[in-house]
């Protein structure tokens, strides 16, 4: 007999197994946690599942992409896409998501601002979405009720996903090139992801998008809470974590490949960010993972 799992402890509320009949959409799995340091997950997926930051930071990685993220953005994993993400050592996030699947899910994430090119996605009105999951954990049965109430809730955060979209794209339409502060914040992102290899500033990040240094600064501050040179930074460090761990590669090719000619300040700004330095990092990932695999 099929049977849905519940989980509700302190930091970590998860409903799972679940089984919808909806042909369009279907709820999978949902849940909220409170990560520990460095928790982490790596693999693939059979379902859409999509993460919201509600506070502390984190990374994003996949096809070869690394993105940080922190509080009021959001994060898509497509099914078969192998993914890793993890939690930040010092701020480690919490964050809800949501996992589906079903013939019209392409299209409803499309609608939503999702893409494969557009995996990242600013999450204001935080409240909104709590809301949703606070209903959802109120609906936790098997009950034909239960699974309406269910749908309806999937269907209504989708909703709200499409709908500041869909204000996003209006607005950008009657103003031209006058976007709101998170409509910055993801075009710089978009630029950052591109150019991270390339000694870029904060300047030319700025340019590219068509606003001065202390507006786009201001709008990172107000999004994410923090400034465009620090993600910039964490950024190239997440990556640069990513390849230390994924490649053979020296410190010196890695510091390269993520923006930095002098390998000496790509090592401090490494051990600045995680600890210790690119070596020692390598070093003890492999050891965890060993420690992972003994049986």
């Amino acid at each position: 007999m099929h049977t849905v799992k519940y989980t509700n402890s302190i930091d970590f509320h998860c409903l799972e197994d679940l089984r919808e009949n909806s042909v369009d959409i279907a709820l999978v799995h949902m849940g909220k946690e409170e990560c520990k340091p460095y928790h982490a997950f790596s693999g693939t997926r059979d379902e859409y599942i999509i993460h919201f930051v509600l506070s502390g930071n984190g990374f994003y990685s996949t096809n070869g992409n690394t993105w940080p993220i922190g509080p009021g953005q959001m994060f898509l994993i497509y099914p078969e896409e192998p993914v890793v993400y993890c939690a930040d050592k010092n701020t480690p996030w919490t964050y809800v998501w949501v996992g589906f699947k079903g013939l019209g899910t392409d299209t409803i994430l499309k609608h939503c601002g999702f893409s494969k090119s557009h995996l990242i996605l600013p999450a204001p009105a935080l409240d909104k979405y709590i809301g949703c999951f606070d209903a959802l954990f109120e609906h936790t049965t098997l009950s034909f009720s239960d699974r309406l109430y269910r749908e309806s809730i999937l269907l209504k955060l989708m909703a709200i996903l499409s709908d500041h979209h869909t204000h996003l794209v209006l607005k950008g339409n009657q103003r031209k090139n006058v976007y709101e502060n998170n409509a910055y914040v993801a075009l710089a992102v978009d630029y950052i992801n591109e150019m991270y290899m390339q000694n870029i500033s904060v300047l030319d990040i700025a340019d590219r998008i068509g606003i001065t240094r202390s507006h786009l600064n201001h709008s990172f501050q107000k999004e994410l809470n923090i400034s465009v040179q620090r993600f910039l930074i964490d950024f190239r460090m997440h990556k640069a974590a990513n390849l230390l761990v994924s490649t053979t590669m020296s410190v010196k090719e890695i510091a390269n490949q993520v923006g930095y000619n002098d390998q000496l300040v790509f090592s401090k700004a490494f051990k600045k960010k995680f600890g210790m330095s690119p070596n020692n990092y390598r070093t003890h990932t492999d050891e965890m993972e060993i420690r992972k695999n003994r049986p």
